[in-house]
C-alpha cells in the first residue's frame, strides 16, 4: 500500500509522533523515533520499532537540527522521513536535505514549502490564483523602515504586524494606533529573526469581529486536488487555536463552497502534493480573505478524519510511496455528523496562559467509547517540560449533530483527571456551556471577550 516505503523516521516528538507511528504500524511500515535527552523515556520512543538520539533537551540542539535527523535516518536504515507539524515540518532547507540524502520526504516539494512559508509571496500567489487577500504591505526589513507610517496608514488601523516567515499564529502582533507602530515593528522583527531566522515582516489589515476558517486540502502533485471540507478554528488564545470543529456552525453554504473552490484553485496552481490547509479570515458580512497556507499536517487534522473516515497521514504516506490514490476523488469524499477537538494544555489561563511545566502525578483519560478519540504523547508519571509546547492531549469527539458532539465532549472532559500541573480544562468546560458558543457565535476574540466569565469559579 505504501509502495517503496519500508521504514519511516518520524522527525518529531509527542502526540504527533505517536499518531504517525500508529498509522505506519497499520500499513506494515517500520518506524524510527528520535529523541532528545528530555524525551529518552517518552511514549513515542516506546511505540516505535527503534529509536535514535538527536541531542540535548533544547529543541534548537535536537529536533531543529536537520543534520541530526538525516544522520539518524541513515544510521537506522530508514528510507523516508515524516516531519509531522512544527519543528522542521515547514523548513524548505530540511526538505531539500532529505531529498539530497536520497530519502523520501513525506510532504510537499521544497519549493512549495518555500513559496508558502514566505507569507508575502504566499499572498501574491494566492492573489494570482484568484483568491481574495486582505489589504497588506510589501515585506519590511530592519534596514528599510522609510515610509513605515504612510504604509500603515494605507493598510489602516487596527492592523497586524506579521513575521513574513511565521505561521500558525506565531510572530504576530496587533496594533490599534500609530503610536505603537515603530516599537511593535522592531519587537516583531527581533522575534522573527530569533524564531525563524528571517527578520522580515509585513503589515496586514485586522478584521474584527472575524472568524478563522480553514479548508483541508489534498493535492496529488500534478495539478489535481480535492478538499476535505472546512474546520472552524476561531476559538483561540494568543492567536493559537484551542477548540476546532467541523462543520463550521452558522456558516452560509455558499461561503463554504466559495472558500473550498478558492483553496482548490491555489492548490492546483501550485501543483501541491499531499495534505495541506488553506486558512481564511471571514468578516461579519461573510466575506473571506486568504490568511496563509500550511504545508503540513495540522494539529487539528483529527476533526477532518472524524467526519470523513479518512486517515490523512495514511494518504500522505501512500502518495509519497507512489500510490496514485486514484480512488480519492472529490465525489468519493463524504462528510457525516459533527466533530469537535479540544486541546488540553499545561498552562494557567488566569496568568495569560503561562505554561505550567511539571510532573503528571495523575493523568487519567476517558474510557474508550465510540466517537471519542484521545491523542497524547504522555502517560501518568511523565513530565511536561519547559523545553517544548505544553500541550498534554487532544480530545476529539464525533456525533450525529453539533449538540450531540458538544454533549459527548462535555462528558469526556469531565472524565479527565490531571494533577501535578495547572491546565486549561476548567476554561474548556466553561466554554462548552457558554450560551454564545453553544449558539455557534464564534469569533477570534471570543476568549478575550468572555475571559471573566470563563475564569469564574
Amino acid at each position: 500500500m505504501a509502495g517503496t516505503i519500508r521504514k519511516v523516521l518520524v522527525a518529531n516528538r509527542g502526540e504527533i509522533a505517536c499518531r504517525i507511528i500508529r498509522t505506519c504500524r497499520k500499513l506494515g511500515i517500520k518506524t524510527v523515533a528520535v529523541y532528545s535527552d528530555a524525551d529518552k523515556n517518552s511514549m513515542h520512543v516506546s511505540l516505535a520499532d527503534e529509536s535514535q538520539p538527536v541531542g540535548p533537551s533544547a529543541a534548537r540542539d535536537s529536533y531543529l537540527r536537520a543534520d541530526r535527523m538525516i544522520e539518524a535516518a541513515r544510521l537506522a536504515g530508514a528510507d523516508a522521513i515524516h516531519p509531522g507539524y512544527g519543528f522542521l515540518s515547514e523548513n524548505p532547507d530540511f526538505a531539500r536535505a532529505v531529498i539530497e540524502a536520497g530519502l523520501i520526504l513525506i510532504g510537499p516539494t521544497p519549493q512549495t514549502i518555500e513559496d508558502m512559508g514566505d507569507k508575502e509571496r504566499a499572498r501574491m500567489l494566492a492573489k494570482g490564483a484568484g483568491v481574495p487577500v486582505l489589504i497588506g504591505s510589501a515585506r519590511i526589513t530592519p534596514y528599510n523602515l522609510q515610509g513605515l507610517s504612510d504604509t500603515a496608514a494605507e493598510v489602516g488601523y487596527p492592523l497586524l504586524v506579521k513575521a513574513a516567515a511565521g505561521g500558525g499564529g506565531i510572530g504576530m502582533r496587533r496594533i490599534d494606533q500609530p503610536a505603537e507602530l515603530e516599537k511593535t515593528v522592531h519587537a516583531t522583527q527581533e522575534f522573527a529573526a530569533k524564531a525563524f531566522g528571517d527578520s522580515g515582516i509585513y503589515l496586514e489589515r485586522y478584521i474584527e469581529p472575524a472568524r478563522h476558517i480553514e479548508i483541508q486540502v489534498f493535492g496529488f502533485g500534478d495539478g489535481r486536488a480535492v478538499h476535505l471540507f472546512e474546520r472552524e478554528c476561531s476559538i483561540q488564545r494568543r492567536f493559537q487555536k484551542i477548540i476546532e470543529e467541523s462543520p463550521a456552525p452558522r456558516l452560509d453554504e455558499s461561503a463554504r463552497d466559495a472558500m473550498a473552490a478558492a483553496a482548490i484553485a491555489l492548490v492546483r496552481q501550485q501543483r501541491y502534493a499531499g495534505a495541506g490547509t488553506v486558512e481564511f479570515v471571514v468578516d461579519s458580512s461573510g466575506n473571506f480573505y486568504f490568511l496563509e497556507m500550511n504545508t503540513r499536517i495540522q494539529v487539528e487534522h483529527p476533526v477532518t478524519e472524524m467526519i470523513t473516515g479518512l486517515d490523512l497521514v495514511e494518504l500522505q504516506i501512500r502518495l509519497a510511496g507512489k500510490d496514485p490514490l486514484s480512488a480519492l476523488t472529490q465525489n468519493s469524499i463524504m462528510a457525516a455528523g459533527h466533530a469537535l477537538e479540544c486541546r488540553i494544555y499545561a498552562e494557567d489561563p488566569s496568568r495569560n496562559f503561562m505554561p505550567s511545566p511539571g510532573p503528571l502525578t495523575v493523568f487519567k483519560v476517558p474510557n474508550p467509547a465510540p466517537g471519542i478519540r484521545i491523542d497524547t504523547g504522555f502517560c501518568e508519571g511523565d513530565a511536561i517540560t519547559y523545553y517544548y509546547d505544553p500541550m498534554i492531549a487532544k480530545v476529539i469527539v464525533h456525533g450525529p449533530s453539533r449538540e450531540a458532539a458538544l454533549s459527548k465532549m462535555r462528558a469526556a472532559l469531565d472524565e479527565f483527571q490531571i494533577e501535578g500541573v495547572k491546565t486549561n480544562l476548567g476554561l474548556l468546560r466553561k466554554m462548552l456551556v457558554h450560551p454564545e458558543f453553544r449558539a455557534g457565535n464564534t469569533f477570534t476574540r471570543f476568549v478575550d471577550t468572555y475571559m471573566t466569565e470563563l475564569l469564574a469559579n
